[in-house]
């Protein structure tokens, strides 16, 4: 087994982390400790007021495969997937903006994984699936609810029973991409899209992600209680008033994260 890290985590010091899946020979699948390094890396970027906005992304031209069933591990199936599902929550519940970059293969929790993301760009020729039914497997990695809330029923089952590949076009037909960029561009896209996300106020961004995710399963009635609450706290940050007096005088708004 190579010592050489699953993630990793590169900061370019403007704010932007990019987190890289690092297995290409494998076309990035991930072994059952990668899913532990990326929950480390993410609950490291969650807890740093210096990281505004991660990129995900894989090494070597594919996304990522889902997970490594090669050998299959030691744990037993519920530890090891009490493992996947840290990384997922760790993922979904990180307060900066996430931006999937998607090149090659995002299949099984490959796709999941870019839809666990809060935006997602892909190259023309992306490879999508939902592969489990055609590995025995169930859907994982919060497919059925990815899925579920972001095209419905019937076409969630259809992706999810018959585990067909789809081409970058057909998966942003359906809502699940953002954006479908030529080849060689999605870095560069998620690269601008996350400068366009540095100049925002960082706190008030953090709070509207929160509210979004949480709409989705939640009230109407709750929704706006929420919002009333966020909009309380908002104005007693510095960055609300910055950005307020910034308007004000016509210029910039120089945030803080505070």
């Amino acid at each position: 087994m190579s010592d050489d890290p699953v993630v990793l985590a590169d900061r370019d010091g403007s704010g932007i982390v990019t987190v890289t899946l690092n297995r290409p020979g494998t076309k990035n699948s991930v072994p059952p400790q990668g899913w532990t390094e990326l929950a480390g890396v993410l609950g490291d970027i969650a807890g740093r007021a210096d990281d505004r906005v991660v990129v995900l992304t894989g090494a070597g031209g594919d996304f990522c495969a889902g997970s490594d069933l090669r050998g299959g591990g030691s744990a037993a199936p519920r530890r090891a997937m009490q493992v996947v599902n840290a990384a997922l929550f760790a993922l979904r519940d990180l307060p900066q903006p996430t931006i999937a970059a998607v090149r090659g293969v995002a299949v099984g929790g490959g796709f999941n994984l870019a839809l666990a993301c809060d935006l997602a760009i892909a190259e023309e020729n992306a490879r999508f699936s939902q592969i489990f039914s055609r590995r025995g497997l169930s859907v994982d990695f919060g497919g059925t609810w990815f899925l579920t809330h972001m095209i419905g029923l019937h076409r969630a089952k259809e992706l999810a029973f018959f585990g067909r590949v789809l081409t970058a076009p057909e998966v942003h037909a359906l809502g699940l991409l953002n954006k479908v960029v030529p080849e060689g561009q999605a870095l560069a896209e998620a690269y601008a899209w996350a400068r366009d996300l540095l100049a925002l106020a960082p706190l008030a961004l953090a709070q509207t992600k929160e509210m979004l995710n949480l709409a989705a399963a939640g009230s109407f009635h709750d929704s706006v209680l929420r919002e009333a609450a966020a909009q309380n706290l908002n104005g007693t940050t510095e960055d609300t008033r910055e950005a307020i007096q910034a308007f004000l005088e016509k210029r910039e708004p120089v945030f803080r994260n505070r």
